[in-house]
Order: C-alpha cells, then structure tokens, then sequence
C-alpha cells in the first residue's frame, strides 16, 4: 500500500522548471530514499509532499488524499500526520530540550499537561536522551541536536517523517545514530522519506531509492536493482559504493 503517491510533477519556480514529470511511490513503513547531486531538485520533493510548494501540474495524494487543491486551513490535518527533520534541525536557541520537543504539541488545545510531558519523555527516551530536558541546543553535540529534532518530529505519532539530510556534517559515530534511529522508526511502522546525497546511507537504510538529476526521475527501485542498473547515470552515481564494496572483498 503507498502511503505517498506523486504523478506527472511539473514544478516551476521564478521561471525555473525545478521539477520534471516526477512520478514516485512511497510504500507505508518503508525507508524511501530520495538521491541527486546538488540543486537535483530532491528537497523540492519534500516541500511537495508537505503542500509547501504547489505544482503547476499533476497530482500529490497523501493516502487518498489529492492535497495539489486543498487550502492551507484544509492541509492543517493532512500535516499532523507527518513529521519534519529539517537539515538545519531548525532548534529554538533560547528553549531547553523539552520546550523545544513539546513547542508545537503545546498548541493543541485537547491535550493535558501530563499527556504533554509524558509524549516529550516518550520521544526523548526513543531517541536515547532521557535526562536533557533542561539543556539548551548550545550545551548539546551536532548528534544529539539532531535527535532532539527528531524527538520533536516524532512527538505527534506522525504516520510519515520526511528527513532532509539528516547526517550531513555529523561524525560517523553520530551518523550511524541516526540512521540507526530510522530504522527503529520503519520497525514501529513508522514510513520514512528520507533525502540525501550520501551514498552508503541511502544503501544502509533505504528500502527504496530514487535518483534525480536535473528535476528528472532518473530510476527508481530496491538497493539491489539500483546498484545491477544498466543505467549509464545510475552507474556512475553510484560508483563510489561499489569502490567501496571491492575493498571490502579486498581486506
């Protein structure tokens, strides 16, 4: 079952076509990865699928949902379901840990104050920093201000999260804890859609991967059909991964 569904995307912005006749399914509880050089268009998918940005033409279902016609009032439901992690982390510098976690929970009117805290632990424990309530972002590593963004993605019970590279400048310990925290969220049930440029996370993690180049779908597929691709640009793209499997055959 897709739980995202674009068709025929044609995106223009100040007279530059930015996306091409993008048509992409994302499967429920799947890790969808989106590739492509810079400027390939990749975040401008995500802006997409949160209705963000409106297309010129073709469709973006969320569910059933056609979101390309609603109104942002009408697209308020649509987004409680999903989840941002911005590239940034977009952390509020003069609120601690948990006031950033709970900072747009605390907008909803139909919850207590105990549901409240009791989500922001919940969240804080899933991303193992159970005890930074009190800390401000400055006090915090690149690693852990981005799991605190994470935390505050994922204290809605959102179906989907849209990750907008989620390790670019992390060291690879604190990389793979993130990556590590995409996994656990696709074992929950949670569907991930993650944008990247960096080839080995897209390999580890992704149960699909899409590549993009110039605003145009290039190929799409599983780890497996993407890296045997007779496809010149997909080849070359992913040369660096299969380097890195020969040396590994290698040691």
């Amino acid at each position: 079952m897709n739980i995202i569904g674009l068709s025929n995307i044609y995106l223009t912005l100040q007279g530059r076509e930015i996306l091409k006749n993008i048509s992409l399914e994302i499967p429920k509880g799947n890790v969808s990865v989106i590739l492509g050089p810079s400027g390939a268009g990749k975040s401008s998918i995500l802006k997409i699928i949160l209705g963000l940005w409106k297309p010129q033409s073709g469709t973006v279902k969320i569910g059933s949902i056609d979101i390309t016609k609603l109104s942002e009032l009408e697209m308020l439901p649509i987004r409680k379901k999903m989840g941002i992690v911005f590239q940034g982390n977009a952390l509020f510098d003069s609120l601690t840990v948990e006031e950033n976690v709970g900072y747009f929970l605390s907008e909803q009117n139909k919850i207590s104050q105990l549901e409240m805290e009791d989500r922001i632990e919940t969240a804080l424990s899933f991303v193992n920093l159970s005890g930074t309530n009190d800390l401000f972002p400055d006090q915090l590593s690149g690693g852990m201000k981005k799991r605190v963004a994470i935390a505050r993605a994922m204290v809605f019970n959102p179906e989907i999260i849209l990750f907008d590279e989620p390790t670019t400048g992390l060291d690879p310990i604190n990389a793979k804890h993130i990556l590590d925290l995409i996994a656990r969220l696709r074992e929950q049930g949670t569907t991930a859609v993650v944008v990247t440029h960096i080839l080995n996370d897209a390999v580890s993690i992704g149960d699909r991967l899409t590549l993009i180049n110039g605003g145009t779908l290039v190929e799409s597929g599983t780890v497996n059909e993407m890296l045997n691709s007779k496809n010149e640009f997909v080849k070359a793209f992913f040369y660096e991964v299969y380097q890195d499997a020969e040396l590994l055959k290698n040691c």
